[in-house]
């Protein structure tokens, strides 16, 4: 029996395994909450690339927050250890926001076989469209001799997904390596090279630039969550 205690209850475990669904499904609640605060923080209102940058911001500032949670769920996996299928639902919670960043996107044509493959992913799997209307809203699939406009709403559904499954490649990269602390003694910051990354990824789907317009809004959604220290979140 294992127990674990979080103010003001205590739970107990019957088992490791039982233990560490209980602490996976936490971690990836409180990662897509923060996202999620993101958008209610009128995120929605701002251009896409403006868009991305907070909800990834809010996933970096989560995850060098604290840093062993982060871990548990994007680290080495446990010896042993099968996750239950329902973390799957809350893995796609937190990543679903990033698809309507990109839904309006115009991938170049590096992009099309991804593209391609993503969408045909969602063509056979209804759980993967229902996802995405979920996080787009509904989406009619084009007719078997489609119109420019239905082959474009097509393609937008593969583009979100596309869009979406990179950004998360991306975060999950530099975001792990920066909270293993394996950028030290470099001469960057971790923040910086994530947001060039991302910038690029924006530039290959043709989203707009941040307006001038938005510079406030930008600093105090976006700057405010890169500059969180790694450990902040942790007693």
């Amino acid at each position: 029996m294992l127990r674990w205690v979080t103010q003001p209850q205590e739970r107990y475990f019957a088992s490791r395994d039982d233990l560490l669904s209980a602490l996976i499904r936490d971690a990836y609640d409180d990662l897509a909450t923060a996202i999620e605060q993101a958008v209610a923080a009128g995120s929605e209102a701002a251009s896409p690339r403006a868009r991305l940058h907070a909800l990834a911001g809010s996933f970096r500032a989560w995850a060098v927050a604290d840093p062993h949670r982060y871990l548990l769920i994007a680290g080495t996996p446990v010896p042993g250890y099968t996750a239950p299928p329902d973390t799957l639902l809350r893995a796609r919670a937190a990543l679903g926001p990033f698809m309507k960043v990109f839904v309006q996107g115009r991938p170049e044509p590096a992009m099309e076989t991804l593209v391609g493959q993503l969408e045909a992913w969602a063509e056979r799997d209804p759980a993967v469209a229902g996802w995405f209307a979920e996080h787009t809203g509904p989406w009619d699939p084009p007719p078997s001799a489609p119109s420019a406009a239905s082959a474009a709403s097509a393609a937008g559904r593969g583009t979100a997904l596309a869009g979406a499954v990179l950004t998360w490649s991306q975060l999950h990269g530099s975001v792990s390596i920066e909270v293993s602390s394996q950028f030290s003694g470099m001469g960057h910051s971790p923040s910086t090279l994530l947001l060039a990354s991302l910038d690029a990824l924006a530039d290959a789907f043709g989203l707009p630039p941040v307006q001038v317009g938005s510079q406030l809004w930008v600093r105090r959604r976006i700057l405010a969550p890169w500059e969180t220290p790694i450990g902040a979140g942790q007693q």
